[in-house]
């Protein structure tokens, strides 16, 4: 880790902590924010935790702040629009700048951006409705998991074995009112790693008895197991933390985030996602990450807030 720029808790000024948002993930955001804000105080921080309900304009309306902590997850905080608000308000802010983010929030955008670079992803078929289904079977074949291309958390994914639990996992994706892709079901260990200010974390490799690492198995379950270290050999995982932090710089994520990854059966290592805002919960895994190299919550929070200050995160 590199050296704190920050030491002093009052170069921070007054912090508004935005949490909340209207989007499918205003519970896990609501207990991120409120662990954020607790390890800011705790640290002797001006912080002012915000819920937001409605238009982030309004919630910082009349108040005096010099930065924002952003941890509302899924959209309205984590694909641009808060960025581009904060960015015409003056505001510096955590996380990367309205570009980034809103390419990250689009996950079949940023397959396609990460296709472009030459950086592995698993093939995927766009469904624009029913009518798609017979094509991309022909393409993907089976088993298939479908996604809402513009939600986080896994919310709103299920898995497809024949044509009927795809068109079930088609329909479900689409009350998500954003495109909708089948994706290649990849057999193989999972693995997410963490980026702080342009360094990798240790990686993770999850285990789930759940068919998926769905929304129960991030937050909710007791079942899921967490292996940090990972399993892989000092120069695997080496590779595999080089990827994560390519295919962030392939999107121009800044500050902080997290990539998630397979490496399938056959040893191929595949790209999933990259989250801009990722979870603080005490089920998250960049504070798990960033704990196995001696970097508590309060620390990593400080970090975080610290790339606001420097001009790593909050550009547009």
């Amino acid at each position: 880790m590199k050296p704190l720029r920050i030491t002093n808790p009052a170069e921070f000024g007054n912090v508004a902590v935005m949490m909340g948002g209207s989007a499918a993930e205003r519970e896990i955001s609501l207990n991120s924010g409120n662990a954020v804000y607790q390890a800011l105080t705790a640290q002797g921080i001006a912080a002012t935790a915000l819920d937001v309900t409605g238009s982030p304009i309004d919630a910082l309306a009349g108040r005096q702040f010099d930065r924002v902590f952003n941890i509302i997850h899924g959209r309205g905080g984590e694909d641009g629009v808060l960025q581009a608000i904060l960015a015409t308000l003056g505001l510096p802010y955590t996380g990367s700048g309205v570009l980034a983010s809103a390419l990250a929030m689009d996950k079949l955008r940023t397959k396609l951006c990460w296709q472009g670079a030459g950086l592995p992803t698993p093939r995927w078929f766009l469904l624009h409705g029913e009518q798609d289904i017979d094509t991309c079977i022909n393409a993907l074949g089976f088993p298939v998991i479908v996604k809402p291309a513009q939600e986080g958390s896994s919310i709103g994914m299920s898995k497809a074995h024949n044509r009927d639990e795809l068109a079930a996992a088609l329909k479900t994706a689409s009350q998500y009112r954003c495109d909708v892709y089948a994706e290649q079901w990849i057999q193989g260990q999972e693995f997410t790693i963490g980026m702080l200010d342009g360094e990798a974390l240790p990686a993770i490799r999850l285990e789930t008895p759940h068919t998926f690492y769905d929304f129960d198995a991030k937050y909710r379950a007791n079942t899921t197991q967490y292996h940090c270290p990972c399993g892989l050999s000092a120069e695997r995982e080496r590779e595999l933390q080089a990827l994560a932090l390519r295919a962030c710089q392939t999107v121009g994520v800044e500050g902080w985030g997290r990539v998630d990854a397979f490496i399938d059966d056959s040893g191929r290592m595949q790209l999933i996602e990259v989250n801009t805002v990722p979870g603080m919960t005490d089920h998250s895994l960049v504070p798990m990450a960033a704990k196995a190299v001696g970097v508590d919550f309060e620390e990593l929070v400080w970090r975080i807030l610290e790339t606001s200050v420097a001009g790593t995160a909050g550009a547009a």
